[in-house]
């Protein structure tokens, strides 16, 4: 199933001084905007990004055996196939490279402007436009603004007593020091997601000793990774309608374990073969329990990987399950008491999401502030659109994240849906386009309506999908085929129109560079 978009003219009239567009971040969902524009004609924009380099996640994220754990051929755009992927599961360096073949294959880079770290954002009521605030102190004006920034941006790093008095060196998965050698040292690790699960085998060879603090352990599955034959190499090139055959294929056996989420029952398979996996690779019945999760599978997003339980089999590594109760100068103390010399601690406790906007500094129409839009919790409409935000889109917004899928499906539905809405924009001869209030309450409700019973409210964990009240702030609650249709046509009922009051004001602060 592909998105492909239309060569259709989709932009809007400027403000004065300013750019039609703005968007912000340069991972797959920023670029997979600017491509759209491109594609369509539409060229006066500019894309914000706070680093000196493109690819978002895979930027920023250069840990040891730092990997996807999504297909290599499902993990790429839809529109932009690679024929030579090295291996089934792509690692970092090679999606940082392919992210970057795409901004220069559509001529991206002259858009870019980096070092430039969005602070916030303002609506002006009287010109119907957005004022973009950068650390720089530069201040860009612009008809629509669209947040590419992801969800998982912000490093977590849990309040721990007395990590403030600790002398060793610290430091997030997110924002690995690689200046630091980890060989002969005495290293602890914090967390047990995605990324920890990655980088621990990478380390533990090299290390002293390695004492993993695990919370809640999570399902794992083989990793079923090998490197692409140079035959299957030659066949995608040859005959392309093999790879989204392929494509195709992997799509539809992730999105077999949505079934599950509403249905606990349909994941005893996916089980069965995450207990024979551990069963399979740890021998101690001790460790095996403390790897043992006790909430449904699905609960907590399941991960894949093979060279993670024997890596915790190792003569020089330690799981811990009593928690933490304090840190000390050149020491962890368990929650049992045990105190634990560390030369470093390695965060893997993942990003801030459901509380990702506590601190952010956007002000819609009427100077309405968006924690104050948000004061019973994150929603948007379809995960776009926010009420009382006009000309503001949202990619992998509030309630559009998947545990099962490609994000890349997601973001390129969501694409789509934007250029409707820029369509809807310039063909209505509008300067507003804003999301109905009752469209997207009534879009909430559905939304914690099908949460009710999903494995990730009742399946007796706690996740990131999770807001602090318990409601499903994150997670798409159905199938990426019931968003795919949702989002394929706006309908025109769920958005106002409307122009600027009065002609923007000559006082209003100009756009700086383009």
């Amino acid at each position: 199933m592909t998105t492909a978009h239309t060569a259709e003219p989709s932009g809007t009239v400027a403000p004065e001084g300013g750019h039609e567009i703005v968007i912000v971040g340069t991972g797959f969902s920023g670029l997979g905007m600017a491509i759209a524009l491109k594609r369509a004609g539409v060229h006066d924009f500019v894309i914000l990004e706070k680093a000196d380099e493109v690819g978002g996640t895979w930027r920023e994220n250069t840990y040891p055996g730092c990997a996807c754990d999504i297909m290599s051929l499902l993990y790429s755009y839809s529109f932009e196939p690679k024929a030579d992927w090295s291996r089934m599961f792509p690692r970092q360096r090679e999606l940082l490279e392919y992210i970057k073949g795409c901004v220069d294959k559509y001529g991206l880079r002259r858009h870019i402007r980096f070092g430039t770290e969005v602070t916030g954002a303002e609506y002006v009521d009287a010109a119907d436009s957005w004022q973009v605030m950068t650390a720089t102190g530069e201040t860009f004006r612009t008809r629509v603004l669209v947040s590419a920034m992801g969800p998982l941006h912000r490093p977590s790093i849990p309040d721990l007593p007395g990590l403030e008095t600790f002398t060793g060196r610290t430091f997030h998965s997110a924002e690995w020091d690689h200046d630091y050698d980890l060989t002969g040292k005495r290293v602890a690790v914090i967390g047990t997601g995605a990324s920890a699960i990655q980088f621990v085998p990478q380390i533990a060879p090299k290390v002293e000793s390695l004492t993993v603090f695990q919370r809640t352990p999570p399902w794992i599955i083989p990793k079923p990774d090998r490197r692409v034959t140079e035959v299957e190499k030659r066949l995608f090139r040859s005959v392309p309608g093999v790879q989204r055959a392929y494509r195709n294929g992997i799509y539809l056996m992730q999105e077999s374990f949505v079934l599950g989420f509403k249905n606990p029952r349909l994941l005893k398979a996916a089980g069965g073969l995450a207990q024979w996996h551990l069963h399979r690779q740890v021998k101690d019945p001790v460790l095996r329990r403390k790897l043992t999760p006790d909430y449904t599978m699905g609960c907590k997003r399941t991960l894949v990987s093979s060279d993670y339980y024997p890596a915790l089999t190792r003569p020089n590594v330690e799981l811990v399950t009593e928690g933490v109760k304090e840190v000390r100068g050149r020491s962890i103390v368990c929650g049992d008491g045990t105190e634990v010399e560390v030369d470093a601690i390695i965060f893997g406790t993942g990003f801030h999401v459901t509380d990702a906007f506590d601190d952010a500094h956007i002000v819609g129409r009427g100077g309405v502030r968006i924690q104050d839009a948000w004061r019973d919790g994150i929603q948007a409409h379809l995960g776009v659109g926010v009420a009382g935000f006009p000309n503001l889109f949202l990619l992998l917004g509030p309630n559009s994240g998947l545990g099962h899928n490609s994000m890349i499906f997601i973001i390129e539905a969501q694409v789509r849906y934007v250029m409707q809405c820029l369509r809807r924009l310039r063909a209505g001869n509008a300067t507003r386009i804003a999301v109905r209030p009752a469209v997207q309450a009534r879009f909430n409700e559905w939304v914690q309506r099908k949460s009710e019973g999903a494995v990730w409210v009742a399946g007796g964990c706690t996740s990131w999908y999770l807001d602090r009240n318990g409601r499903n702030r994150a997670a798409w609650p159905a199938s990426t085929v019931n968003y795919w249709l949702r989002t394929r046509r706006v309908r025109p009922s769920d958005f106002e129109l409307a122009n600027a009051p009065k002609p923007a004001s000559p006082t209003e602060p100009a756009t700086i560079g383009h």
